[in-house]
């Protein structure tokens, strides 16, 4: 019998909410022919914690601690966002040394980001416990220094609108100048096990190609923009805070599949190193706080704050009515944006392929689900 003239239908698959491979709460329903994904859609909505209402309702200093809610990997990141947004609203100077603070802290974080993103794809594809383990081990060394400067490992309340809580604790430049030094051994030795590792290559090589195109209409920004060969990272395009006086590269790759994706990630914790390694050498005397009023009231007017996150542009547009509250909160996040792009991502590769497709994006469901 003629191969055409068969009728075949497709398979309607059902992938989370509930999987290991989503970290959370998240359903993707799949179009299969056979094991080839013709159609995907993400469903989100499953974690929404009304964060950006919560947002309206609280003061400009009680919302401070809740940016690092949103991503539990990223807490110092998503706290500079929300400071920098309220700083454009109410004209606020940030002091020198506290500008080097949050830059030091931002890029520890992007370190540690990174690291933990490469250690779960590993899982993800079958590597089981062994790779994210050991970098996890990697990352405890800078949550150490989070603790130390914060008091927290995780939810950090340290980056305020007006500089930081407090100023860094005795010893902890040299004990991050130690840590830092210890990254390029990591990331040469993370390399060594997996960059040509067959089967890590043979499952991310050529796997989940996003073209620049497509990944710029879809308003892709982070690893996963630069994965596709665009070279754009808003501490270069924008230079807030400090970014301007240190020397680093904007890293890119050209195929924008799941390997490339990688080596993005891998190149930029060197990058990252280069410019913490600057700041604390640079790190000059002085106040970590802005004089604020004991009631703060920005002006009536917007503003939009956004920074380089490590999952890629992360913004906070607040509106202010002249009270001492926010009118209007509202969070742009990278893992929802991203994740606009899976369907692309997905079409045509296998169902296995999925896993390694959507751990390169690397989402964080509290960042999906506001």
């Amino acid at each position: 019998m003629d191969a055409a003239k068969l009728k075949t239908e497709t398979i309607t698959l059902n992938v989370g909410p509930q999987h290991p491979s989503t970290h959370g709460v998240f359903h993707m329903i799949l179009t299969l022919e056979g094991e080839t994904i013709v159609d995907l859609e993400p469903v989100v909505g499953y974690l929404h914690r009304n964060h950006e209402k919560l947002g309206e309702g609280f003061t400009y200093l009680q919302y401070c601690p809740y940016p690092s809610r949103l991503d539990y990997i990223c807490g110092m990141t998503n706290e500079h966002a929300y400071a920098l947004a309220v700083e454009k609203l109410a004209g606020l100077q940030v002091p020198e040394r506290a500008e080097y603070i949050r830059t030091i802290m931002a890029e520890l974080n992007r370190m540690v980001n990174h690291i933990v993103s490469i250690g779960f794809l590993l899982n993800d594809l079958g590597a089981f416990f062994t790779p994210v383990l050991y970098c996890l081990k990697q990352r405890e060394k800078v949550l150490d220094l989070f603790e130390m400067a914060s008091g927290s490992r995780m939810m950090f309340n340290y980056i305020r609108y007006g500089g930081v809580a407090r100023d860094l604790p005795e010893g902890f430049i040299s004990a991050a100048q130690e840590v830092v030094g210890s990254f390029p051994g990591f990331v040469d030795e993370l390399e060594q096990l997996l960059t040509e590792n067959e089967i890590f290559v043979a499952r991310t090589k050529g796997i989940g190609i996003l073209p620049p195109d497509v990944a710029v209409d879809y308003s892709c920004t982070g690893p996963l923009l630069r994965g596709s060969g665009v070279p754009y990272d808003i501490r270069r395009v924008d230079s807030y805070s400090i970014y301007s006086r240190f020397d680093f590269d904007v890293v890119t790759r050209p195929n924008g599949d799941v390997f490339d994706r990688y080596m993005v990630r891998i190149e930029e914790i060197r990058q990252s190193t280069r410019i913490v390694e600057q700041a604390l050498g640079e790190l000059p005397e002085g106040p970590v706080m802005a004089e604020l009023p004991r009631t703060f009231r920005p002006p009536a007017g917007d503003a939009y704050g956004r920074i380089e996150a490590p999952k890629g542009e992360l913004g906070f547009y607040l509106v202010s009515d002249g009270g001492d509250k926010p009118y209007r909160l509202k969070v742009r996040s990278p893992s929802f944006i991203n994740l606009g792009a899976l369907p692309v991502m997905a079409r045509g590769y296998k169902v296995p392929d999925l896993v390694a497709i959507l751990g390169s994006i690397d989402i964080t469901l509290g960042e999906v689900d506001r």
